[in-house]
């Protein structure tokens, strides 16, 4: 029974048997004590509390470890479970989603040990506020958890994705193989060339197994709850510049599970550079 709840009982009491507050607590067996405590951690808490406000508007889909080391970063020195008490009396508690599991084992997949060894690549589709659709080709390396780009377009076929792929690989270099799905733009025989003539090698996942792509699927929960979720679009270009700026908030903002408490980009800054061929 929490304070409150004592005070309310002893309350009621006085109020149909109208005895004093002594005699209701010998009655029930409470400490006096706790009826004229005054606390005083709301007045101290009171800074805290409203960064912490501050800090889930900007980031609705953040829970207390990263809230915690968001304060951390910003010079903020603070006990991990003050904050996730204050945390929880704000009321700022993310919903959890439930997920399925799969009963099959997944199929072994060759480990990315360094930048740029594997990409995982797929699609999320959303709408603009007009009704239109809109597709995001999305693209993350599997060792440094960075997104390496977001193509946002109403329809994407394979010589779009390529396009991208080819701007991305001049600033950044190739990866060693594409972690991809079964769909029509991968599957093409542009595609397939064009991963051909630059050595990259497809790692198709089987039909019907997500799990097998798992660094890319995970990125696109995030994607949609943390982007996609949170913005109406007006137009395309609008679309573009919101995803952009999440991508960079990514990159550079939010530590990742895999890299803590490092953020990708800075994850990414650890690795020395590669020899040459």
């Amino acid at each position: 029974m929490t304070t409150a709840m004592r005070r309310a009982v002893v309350a009621e009491v006085q109020g149909r048997c109208a005895v004093s507050e002594r005699t209701t607590c010998r009655w029930l067996g409470f400490d006096r004590s706790v009826m004229r405590y005054t606390p005083q951690r709301p007045v101290a808490d009171a800074p805290l509390r409203a960064r912490l406000r501050t800090l889930a508007a900007a980031y609705p889909r953040w829970g207390v470890p990263r809230l915690h080391w968001k304060l951390t970063r910003d010079a903020t020195v603070v006990n991990y479970k003050r904050v996730e008490r204050l945390y929880r009396l704000e009321g700022l508690a993310v919903r959890r989603r439930t997920r399925k599991r799969l009963a099959v084992p997944r199929v072994p997949r060759p480990a990315a040990e360094r930048p740029n060894d594997t990409w995982g690549i797929d699609f999320v589709s959303d709408q603009l506020a007009s009704g239109r659709r809109i597709r995001c080709c999305t693209v993350v390396d599997a060792c440094t958890r960075e997104s390496v780009c977001i193509t946002v377009d109403h329809s994407l076929a394979s010589d779009a994705v390529i396009t991208a792929l080819e701007q991305v690989i001049t600033a950044r270099g190739q990866p060693v193989r594409l972690s991809l799905d079964n769909g029509p733009e991968f599957r093409s025989i542009a595609f397939d060339a064009w991963a051909a003539a630059r050595g990259i090698t497809l790692a198709f996942i089987q039909p019907g197994k997500p799990s097998q792509n798992a660094h890319i699927e995970s990125f696109n929960g995030r994607f949609r709850d943390e982007c996609l979720n949170q913005h109406s679009f007006l137009s395309l270009l609008d679309a573009r510049y919101r995803i952009e700026r999440w991508r960079q908030s990514y990159n550079e903002e939010r530590p990742h599970e895999a890299c803590a408490p490092l953020t990708p980009s800075e994850y990414a800054c650890t690795f020395l550079p590669s020899p040459p061929v």
